[in-house]
C-alpha cells in the first residue's frame, strides 16, 4: 500500500499543483499519454499519484480512498459536511484564488448590502407571489451565509452551467457564485454586494483523516511532509 495523492487531471490547476510540488522536491507527471490519468511520482518513496477532477477529490479525501487532495477550499466546504471533522488543511499552495460571490443586477440601485437583499426579497415575494432565486452552485455555502446574516424570502435554484447569464435570461433574479476578477458579471450587468465575498478561497493542500496507515504508510507520510517543509 502507499500514499495517495490526488490532484486535479488538467488545466491550470493540475500545472500550478505539479508546479508547487516541484518548487518543494517532489516532481509529478503524468504516465503515458494526455488522455490518461494515472501519474508518476519522483524525489520520494511510497508515494501514487492519483488524478481526479478537482470536484471529486473532497469526496475521496472524505470516505479515506486518497491520504492527501489538492482542490479548492469553497469545494471542501461546499462538498463535505463537518468538513473540520473530515478532512484538515495542510497548506495553502498560493494559487486558484477565486472569492464566492453574491451579485444583483445593477438597475437594482438600492441593493448594496444584505440587508436591502433581504427587504428587496420580502417585497419581491409579496409582488410576485414567488419567492426571489439566486441561482448558485454552492448551495450549502449560500444558505448557511444568508441564513446567519437574516436573509429570509428567497429560493435557490442550481446553475450548472454559465451562471452569471441566468439573470439575463429570466431564470434568477440574483447569482452567489465564484469569480476571480469580476469580469464577466460586469459583462452581464451585474454587481456584487458591498459586504465582501461569502468565502475566498484558493487551492489547497488537504489531508484526510479516515484514509488508514500502517507503520510503512506513517513513515512514508511523514518523509513527504518533511520534503514539502511540512511537518
Amino acid at each position: 500500500m502507499s500514499i495517495k495523492l490526488g490532484v486535479p487531471s488538467k488545466g491550470r490547476l493540475m500545472e500550478k499543483t505539479f508546479d508547487w510540488f516541484a518548487a518543494h522536491g517532489v516532481r509529478l507527471s503524468k504516465a503515458g499519454s494526455e488522455r490518461e490519468y494515472a501519474g508518476v511520482v519522483e524525489g520520494v518513496s511510497g508515494v501514487e499519484l492519483v488524478l481526479l477532477s478537482a470536484g471529486e477529490i473532497p469526496r475521496e479525501l472524505a470516505a479515506g480512498r486518497i491520504h492527501l487532495g489538492v482542490t479548492g477550499t469553497d469545494l471542501i466546504r461546499e462538498k463535505l459536511s463537518g468538513w473540520e471533522q473530515r478532512v484538515e488543511e495542510l497548506a495553502p499552495l498560493g494559487f486558484g484564488h477565486a472569492d464566492l460571490i453574491i451579485a444583483v443586477p445593477d438597475f437594482w440601485v438600492d441593493v448594496r448590502t444584505l440587508d436591502d437583499l433581504d427587504a428587496a426579497a420580502a417585497m419581491f415575494r409579496a409582488r410576485n407571489n414567488f419567492r426571489l432565486r439566486i441561482a448558485t452552485k454552492y448551495h450549502r455555502l449560500i444558505r448557511d451565509y444568508l441564513r446567519q446574516n437574516g436573509v429570509a424570502d428567497y429560493q435557490l435554484v442550481d446553475s450548472q452551467g454559465a451562471t452569471e447569464g441566468t439573470v439575463k435570461n429570466e431564470t434568477a433574479e440574483a447569482v452567489a457564485d465564484i469569480t476571480s476578477t469580476g469580469e464577466t458579471l460586469r459583462a452581464n450587468h451585474l454587481r456584487l454586494l458591498d459586504d465582501g465575498p461569502v468565502l475566498k478561497s484558493q487551492a489547497t493542500l488537504f489531508r484526510s483523516k479516515s484514509a488508514g496507515m500502517g507503520d510503512a504508510e506513517r513513515d512514508d507520510f511523514a518523509s513527504l511532509l518533511e520534503t514539502l517543509k511540512l511537518g
